[in-house]
């Protein structure tokens, strides 16, 4: 135990200050020499999740000796027995997954310390230098081993201020994932309204005198992080680290692309067998809605600016809005804000998006997808001729608030791809294509959760040639299949609609469908889902031409 990287630590959360750290995946332990070599304030080893064993974890505290940065072990869980193992070996601290009331934080704090404060046993490993200073560690072990608590689940939620009076806490780490799936919300890092609860725990735990951490997913992500009051950031994870920074390097070589979603080899993708009936726990509460542009009612965002609902709250749909706006020439809308992220594709023309003040051209087929809150604005600037977009919004009644803060304009290059951390920008000339997930089509992936962490939706745009189709399947959320060129045939249990000239099919969570292109031409389709992952599960063609086997289709 390092007693004055410890004392350091504290000494700094004392004065307010921000302690900055590394999660450490990976098991070589010249990742924490490098954490130590640059002066952070502490390393957190994971032997949750993971490959790591005993040795691995050894090597990374022996990496940490020496130094003032403070080393904890994740620990698979609250155990006494795995407790002991860590602190033996000379770690500074632990932190202990799902912790959800004052008992069990409590009982991890017992797990820490020597009797009779606890019931730690007194091992003669490198903690107490082999057994020669048994009396030295134990005297001061107690009061400095640090306990760190995950807030990782709802379940924690009405029990966090009676965990904020148990002794021997001084900070408590969120773990926005999980806490987002305990919430009803898998595969998100900060579902809706997550953040806010997030948000409001910490204040609980900082007015009883502790202090709050949590991983940032970007640069100014964590800089938000720490204006929020969060003074143990994490950088990041080691993996995703060093990925965000392939990901940065490809995109300045025009190569970056999704990876594969799965283990197997073959075109990046998963491949399944396809189930011979959908899943119990989805089956739908809704039917699918066709909207064309006659069947939408305008409405006139600005002079010139037109927008036109194709999916939404009006049609049942949740969580998602899309539609086409159309901006006359020389239009223009102001800067405003969403509470969400939005999408926005060029149809026909040209159109400016200014974010914060930088300013991307682009034309048919670019895309850009601005998260929620980043100030942004468009404007057409041909004199001449109309402009025409896609968008779509994370919410299913949009919400925008006006920006009247003025921001120093900057021309960004046509072939920049964005800003890392902020509004990510597609190419559709150079952007990375996806063959093989259905035969005669390619994709492209404009957003998701992995390209883009945090995002509430995913989608892009798909080719389709002559013949091309995609097998029957259904979603765990409502998707948005917009026909923006040539002609398409959608299935939806039984129930067949032709689609053209941006129709609309708004099908909900749960019904199984799918698209074919029978005509001589290409056809091209923006999809999103109201979902951050672009999963989908194939299921048997019977159950997308003839309805559900078993007899239980409701139509």
């Amino acid at each position: 135990m390092k007693t004055e990287a410890l004392k350091r630590f504290r000494e700094k959360l004392a004065r307010d200050e921000s302690v900055c750290g590394l999660w450490v995946t990976l098991e070589s332990a010249s990742i924490t020499e490098m954490a130590v070599a640059l002066g952070l304030d502490w390393v957190v080893i994971d032997a949750e999740h993971g490959h790591l064993d005993w040795k691995d974890i050894n090597e990374h505290v022996r990496a940490a000796l020496r130094s003032e940065t403070v080393l904890l072990v994740r620990l698979a869980e609250r155990n006494t027995s795995l407790t002991k193992r860590a602190l033996d070996i000379g770690a500074d601290g632990i932190v202990i997954p799902w912790m959800e009331t004052a008992e069990e934080l409590r009982e991890a704090v017992r797990d820490c310390r020597y009797p009779p404060e606890g019931r730690r046993g007194i091992g003669g490993e490198r903690a107490t230098v082999w057994g020669q200073c048994f009396t030295e560690h134990t005297a001061e072990a107690n009061e400095n081993v640090l306990v760190v608590p995950l807030i990782e689940s709802v379940g924690a939620i009405p029990n966090v201020p009676a965990m904020c009076e148990v002794d021997g806490v001084d900070v408590f780490f969120f773990g926005p994932a999980d806490f987002s799936a305990t919430a009803g919300f898998r595969g998100q890092w900060e579902g809706p309204g997550i953040a806010e609860q997030i948000l409001s725990l910490k204040d609980t735990i900082k007015s009883s005198g502790r202090h709050c951490g949590l991983l940032a997913t970007s640069i100014d992500n964590l800089n938000e992080r720490i204006e929020q009051g969060f003074r143990m950031p994490g950088l990041g994870a080691d993996t995703g680290l060093l990925c965000r920074s392939l990901h940065q390097s490809l995109q300045a070589v025009n190569r970056d692309h999704q990876p594969a979603t799965s283990l197997d080899p073959r075109d990046g993708r998963p491949i399944r067998l396809p189930l011979s009936q959908p899943p119990e726990h989805m089956q739908p509460d809704r039917d699918e809605v066709i909207t064309t542009l006659a069947d939408s009612d305008p409405i006139e965002l600005q002079t010139g600016v037109i927008f036109r609902p194709l999916v939404g709250d009006f049609n049942t749909a949740r969580n998602l809005t899309t539609g086409i706006v159309s901006f006359a020439p020389d239009a223009d809308l102001d800067c405003h804000t969403h509470p969400c992220s939005e999408s926005i594709t060029v149809l026909d023309g040209r159109i400016e998006v200014t974010v914060e003040g930088r300013e991307y051209r682009l034309g048919p087929l670019d895309n850009i997808v601005i998260p929620r809150w980043l100030p942004h604005a468009a404007k057409n600037p041909d004199f001449a001729n109309a402009a025409t977009l896609h968008i779509a919004l994370a919410m299913s009644v949009p919400e925008r608030e006006l920006v009247s803060r003025e921001f120093a304009r900057t021309e960004i290059s046509l072939d920049s791809t964005g800003l890392p951390g902020a509004e990510r920008v597609n190419r559709f000339e150079s952007a990375p294509r996806s063959f093989g997930v259905s035969p005669g089509a390619e994709f492209i992936d404009f957003f998701n959760a992995e390209l883009i962490p945090g995002i509430e939706m995913s989608g892009g745009v798909a080719r389709f040639q002559p013949g091309g189709r995609l097998p029957a399947h259904l979603h765990d959320f409502d998707e948005s299949i917009c026909i923006t060129d040539g002609r398409a045939d959608c299935l939806v249990e039984g129930r067949g609609y032709s689609l053209n000239e941006c129709a609309t099919a708004m099908v909900p969570r749960g019904r199984v469908h799918y698209f074919v292109n029978n005509s001589a031409k290409t056809m091209d389709m923006i999809w999103v889902y109201a979902g951050p992952i672009p999963e989908r599960v194939v299921v048997d063609e019977r159950c997308g031409a003839e309805g559900r086997t078993d007899g239980n289709n409701d139509k």
